[in-house]
């Protein structure tokens, strides 16, 4: 699918999402944002967008300071290019909701941390929302994401799933120990 073509004054002309001219170095230059995002999205585990406006300079800063503690990254893309980037990605369906000022947290580290940090971060802050995102691949409207950034990230899934495990351990240890203290009592007697 070619990207440039040229009027018949020998101007280049972006053909894929617009009109008017430009020039060969702004088309190279915005491709080459564009294969970034496309990177990222790929990279990812998963993706949220979230409109930020109305939150200070001070609160981006701590939001983007709670995903990085998390392994997530928070970027603030031009909708033009994280629309070209989704549609090469694959995630055409995110769009139709790339509207107004948004931010994209990407998740490295596990598919629930992105959601998670933006959804517990616009309980305090109302003027954030989360909007979509794509998890392990799959899009997921506003519902679906909301659910998943409820889930437990993995370290609390992992503690859940040793917890589980230890409970019968922990349980036969004291009933063995039980049946010990039994034993020795029957035989003093």
């Amino acid at each position: 699918m070619p990207l440039l073509s040229y009027d018949t004054r020998g101007f280049c002309i972006y053909d894929i999402y617009g009109g008017g001219t430009m020039s060969e170095k702004a088309i190279a230059r915005k491709a080459e944002l564009v294969n970034e995002v496309v990177e990222l999205m790929e990279k990812a585990n998963s993706f949220v967008v979230a409109d930020y406006s109305g939150l200070t300079v001070e609160q981006v800063t701590n939001l983007r300071r709670e995903l990085l503690d998390n392994g997530c990254q928070l970027k603030v893309i031009k909708n033009n290019i994280t629309r070209r980037a989704a549609e090469i990605a694959g995630y055409g369906d995110l769009v139709g909701e790339l509207t107004g000022p948004n931010a994209i947290a990407f998740s490295y580290e596990d598919s629930v941390s992105a959601a998670k940090v933006i959804y517990d971060f616009a309980k305090e802050n109302k003027v954030l929302e989360l909007k979509v995102g794509v998890v392990d691949g799959e899009y997921m409207n506003n519902d679906k994401i909301q659910t998943v950034a409820t889930i437990p990230n993995r370290e609390t899934l992992l503690t859940m799933f040793a917890s589980g495990l230890l409970q019968p351990v922990k349980e036969f240890a004291i009933a063995v120990d039980l049946h010990s203290q039994n034993l020795e009592e029957s035989a003093q007697e």
